[in-house]
């Protein structure tokens, strides 16, 4: 009797390098749809649920993130040179703790804080963006850098919003950048040495999320903490070692009305942990919720964080919007090793 090996289920982007089929590297944010879509969903996600104030903060941060970013003011950019030897190094264009920060990014974070302002009468956070509002440049660049560098000083009132300011500026450089080098050569932006840390500034991503594209394959990206750049990384592979041994996923158990738990295997959103490395990141699944951001439903599933947490395993992303104020690690890991930050 002859015994025949059973065949290994193969990954979505297995099966679409064995049928030819050719898949994007790369997803740049859309300067019309990222925030407003982001406000959207944290909305939809803070009803009934227990961090609604934060989640209704956050929705009012992402409303004038996305009115900044539509008209945001020209800044210093990559020369066609700088991208030049940025890819002949593989390392990222636009490094977040290196990159001299154009004097144009407190003007529109100072125009964000402004609009911010009238939208949170009555709130408890007014008082913190008033105050952010009414600092110098000095205080603003002296918090920016402490935030990339992961260095300790914070102010942790001020931190999301500095970071929310951060963000749109990013986020403009690499459109910006896309749409000024694009049409002369092949996209500016490429595969990096680290394939762990964004590929456009060298940022930890958020999380991950499972794609669905118009012929209704899916396939697994990372997000950028910062600019919101997307690259393509293979399911069942740590994020942070990426090995593919001791790969497991976690999700909250819900309880329904009717006392009977929800079917986790159905979960939009997982930890997927590593065994080797003790590191994990989290996933969204477009395929079981078309309505996931990699940022929104990170924040409104904090518990799933700490229970993974309490469980031994340490997070390789970083949610700028919960930006932590120890000695913890900056966005950008270096060549030798990948780095992580806690949330």
């Amino acid at each position: 009797m002859s015994i025949t090996k059973a065949t290994p289920l193969l990954s979505p982007e297995e099966i679409a390098v064995r049928s030819g089929q050719q898949m994007p590297y790369l997803h740049l944010p859309s300067r019309a749809e990222l925030f407003a879509n982001r406000e959207t969903r944290l909305r939809e996600l803070a009803a009934g649920h227990a961090m609604r104030d934060f989640l209704l903060f956050a929705a009012e941060l992402a409303h004038v993130q996305h009115e900044v970013l539509q008209d945001y003011p020209q800044v210093a950019l990559p020369s066609a040179d700088d991208l030049l030897a940025a890819g002949r190094a593989a390392q990222a264009p636009l490094p977040a703790p290196l990159w001299p920060r154009d004097p144009a990014w407190r003007a529109a974070l100072r125009r964000m804080l402004a609009l911010l302002v009238p939208r949170l009468a009555g709130s408890p956070a007014q008082a913190a963006v008033q105050a952010l509002l009414d600092t110098d440049d000095a205080h603003l660049e002296g918090q920016a850098e402490l935030l990339l560098q992961g260095a300790a000083g914070l102010d942790m009132s001020a931190a999301p919003l500095v970071a929310a300011g951060l963000q749109v500026y990013w986020t403009h450089m690499v459109l910006a950048t896309s749409q000024a080098h694009g049409a002369a050569r092949q996209e500016p932006f490429g595969r990096t040495l680290d394939a762990t840390v964004c590929p456009c500034c060298g940022s930890l991503p958020t999380s991950s999320i499972t794609r669905l594209d118009a012929g209704g394959s899916n396939f697994r990206y990372l997000n950028c903490a910062l600019c919101s750049t997307q690259w393509h990384m293979v399911r069942v592979k740590c994020s942070h070692c990426q090995t593919t041994k001791g790969i497991h996923y976690h999700s909250l158990q819900a309880v329904a009305t009717d006392g009977a738990q929800e079917d986790t295997a159905q979960a939009s959103v997982q930890a997927e942990t590593c065994d080797e490395c003790g590191h994990y990141l989290k996933i969204v699944r477009m395929e079981r919720d078309l309505h996931v951001d990699p940022v929104a439903d990170d924040v409104a599933t904090l518990t799933l964080d700490i229970l993974v947490s309490e469980a031994g395993f340490q997070p390789h992303g970083v949610n700028l919007l919960l930006p932590t104020g120890g000695d913890d690690e900056p966005l950008e890991s270096d060549d030798s090793s990948s780095q992580s930050r806690s949330n």
